[in-house]
C-alpha cells in the first residue's frame, strides 16, 4: 500500500493510463466531524467535514457528502465531461450531507449520481430528507434544481451491493443515533472499510463489525474522541482512535485510519495523535485532507 499526502486536486489517472490495471486508490476529501471547523489551527489536517473518494475497477465511489464534497466536485469540473458516481451515505446527519447542494456535478446534465442511503426507515427515504434539507427556510432552492441524473437507491443496512462489475460492497448497521452504515469494499482481492459514525460496545466488540472488517487491507473508523474523553461522552455515538486500533488488531486488518476528527482538535493535537497511534500499532494514519491510498 502506498500513501501519498499531495494536495494536488488533479483526479487519479483512469485505469488504462495505469498500463492496462485497474488501480484501487482511497482519496480523503473531508476529515472532521459535527461541523466544518476551518481556521489556523486546522490547516494540515483540513477543516471539511467527511467526504471519501474511491476508485476501483469501473466504480467510481464517494463516502458522504460533507463539505468537502465540494473541493471534489471542482476538481472533477476542472477534469471536463460527466461524471457517473455512486455516493454512499453513512448517515444522513447534517455534517455529512450538507455539501450535496454544492457539489457541481450534481448540475451537470450528462452526469449520473445514484445515492444510496441503508439507514432510513421506509417511510422516510432518503430523497424526502434531502429535499426537507433543500426547503424554504434552510435553503434558497429545491433538489429539483440538480440537473444530473440523479437516483436515490435506498437499501436496508446487511444488504450487498455492486455498484459496477466485479465491486462488492457489503453493508452492516452501525451503533449511532437516527442509525448509520458501515461499508466494505472489495475489488481485484483487496479490500476497504469505512465505518463512520459508530459507539463502540462498553463490553467487548461488535461482531457484525468484526466480520465486516476481518482481514481488510485498510479501516477508515471513527476516532472523534480519545478514550480518556469517551467517559463523558457515552452515547454521543462516536468511538476513539485507541478502539480504532484495538479493533483493526482484533480484525487482522493491515492498516487503520483515524478519522471524523473532533472538530475543537488542533493539528498539534493530531500530531501528538499520529505518534501515538505509530507507536500503539505502527502504520496507522491520521487522515488529513488530500491525503491518498493506493492498495
Amino acid at each position: 500500500m502506498t500513501v501519498s499526502n499531495t494536495i494536488d486536486s488533479a483526479p487519479p489517472p483512469a485505469p488504462e493510463e495505469a498500463g492496462g490495471t485497474s488501480p484501487f486508490t482511497v482519496r480523503f476529501w473531508g476529515v472532521r466531524g459535527s461541523i466544518a471547523s476551518p481556521g489556523p489551527t486546522t490547516i494540515r489536517y483540513g477543516g471539511n467535514t467527511a467526504c471519501i473518494e474511491v476508485r476501483c475497477g469501473g466504480a467510481h465511489i464517494v463516502f458522504d457528502c460533507g463539505t468537502g464534497i465540494r473541493p471534489l466536485g471542482e476538481s472533477l469540473a476542472r477534469g471536463g465531461g460527466p461524471v457517473d458516481i455512486d455516493l454512499l451515505l453513512t448517515h444522513s446527519h447534517l455534517d455529512h450531507i450538507c455539501g450535496l447542494p454544492f457539489f457541481a456535478p450534481a448540475f451537470d446534465p450528462g452526469s449520473r449520481l445514484r445515492l444510496w442511503a441503508g439507514h432510513l426507515p421506509p417511510e422516510r427515504p432518503f430523497r424526502t430528507v434531502l429535499s426537507d434539507m433543500m426547503t424554504a427556510p434552510l435553503f434558497p432552492v429545491p433538489v429539483e434544481i440538480f440537473r444530473a441524473d440523479c437516483q436515490f437507491r435506498d437499501f436496508q443496512a446487511g444488504q450487498t451491493l455492486e455498484p459496477a462489475p466485479g465491486v462488492v460492497v457489503r453493508t452492516c448497521a452501525l451503533n449511532h443515533p437516527d442509525g448509520a452504515t458501515g461499508y466494505r469494499v472489495e475489488h481485484g482481492g483487496h479490500s476497504l472499510c469505512v465505518l463512520t459514525d459508530t459507539e463502540h460496545p462498553a463490553v467487548g466488540r461488535d461482531p457484525v463489525i468484526l466480520d465486516l472488517l476481518r482481514g481488510a487491507d485498510l479501516m477508515v473508523y471513527d476516532s472523534t474522541y480519545t478514550d480518556a474523553e469517551y467517559p463523558a461522552r457515552v452515547g454521543w455515538g462516536h468511538s476513539t482512535w485507541q478502539e480504532c486500533l484495538r479493533l483493526a488488531e482484533a480484525a487482522d486488518v493491515g492498516r487503520a485510519v483515524i478519522f471524523h476528527h473532533d472538530p475543537a482538535r488542533t493539528d498539534d493535537e493530531l500530531d501528538a495523535i499520529a505518534a501515538e497511534a505509530e507507536a500503539m500499532r505502527p502504520g496507522s494514519l491520521v487522515a488529513r485532507e488530500g491525503m491518498e491510498l493506493s492498495l
